[in-house]
């Protein structure tokens, strides 16, 4: 109920006169058909607005365009706020729930990670590395989704982030490969001797025919664990 008498923006109020005029004028009688009367278009504007609040012109305008190749009938709000994230991915930002998992797996080492934009990087060392890597999903997702979607905002208002410079990890001696298989082991409670065999093939050039051979024997035959492909993804499995 308090949603409902919550006052809206008037620059949403503006975007949501102008997409239903353009569903007007794409839809024509099937958009009229949609609603009864004037007061239920009053209605129906206010529910797009809430949902919409927070989006940019520049993604509304495309996200049209798409809905005008996609459908034949005016689009439900949910399917319009899929295609409004399908066109914001357009300017290479992921959606909220990707980057925040892309966030979690790579909080423990962030510096050291090439993130799919410098978006999902700010929002997460906002939001905390430490609370991203220790605390459950309820605990971190709604504040890192709220930072990350002002960052999104000023990203598609024409702002350049400030780029992350990353330092890339040395690749490990043996003792390293093997200190990591180790952890590896112990996280998936399984004994060390069995981890070693299966990630073997780490240890061989990565551009070895055997290696990827090796490689796909392991997760055929360790099906029930998700066999890592490189030392990078192996740290990325470790806790």
């Amino acid at each position: 109920m308090v949603a409902a008498t919550a006052p809206i923006d008037h620059k949403v109020k503006s975007l949501v006169n102008m997409l239903f005029a353009r569903f007007m004028t794409i839809y024509g009688h099937k958009f009229k058909s949609v609603f009864d009367d004037d007061k239920e278009i009053i209605i129906a504007k206010r529910e797009w607005a809430f949902s919409l609040a927070g989006y940019e012109e520049d993604v509304l305008v495309l996200a049209i365009e798409q809905a005008k190749r996609q459908y034949s009938w005016m689009p439900s709000i949910a399917e319009f706020l899929q295609l409004m994230d399908q066109c914001q991915q357009s300017f290479g930002l992921a959606p909220a729930e990707q980057a925040y998992a892309e966030a979690c797996r790579h909080a423990t080492a962030p510096k050291h990670h090439s993130w799919s934009h410098a978006a999902v990087y700010h929002a997460g060392r906002t939001t905390g590395w430490f609370e991203l890597k220790s605390l459950p999903r309820q605990a971190t997702q709604g504040r890192f989704n709220q930072h990350y979607k002002m960052l999104c905002q000023r990203v598609l208002a024409g702002e350049n982030l400030e780029q992350v410079q990353t330092t890339a990890l040395p690749t490990p001696n043996n003792d390293d490969l093997f200190a990591l298989i180790d952890q590896w082991a112990k996280q998936l409670d399984i004994t060390p001797e069995l981890a070693q065999s299966a990630l073997y093939f780490l240890h061989l050039p990565v551009q070895s025919p055997l290696r990827e051979n090796l490689y796909l024997r392991s997760k055929s035959e360790h099906w029930a664990h998700k066999i890592p492909g490189s030392i990078d993804a192996l740290r990325e499995q470790i806790i």
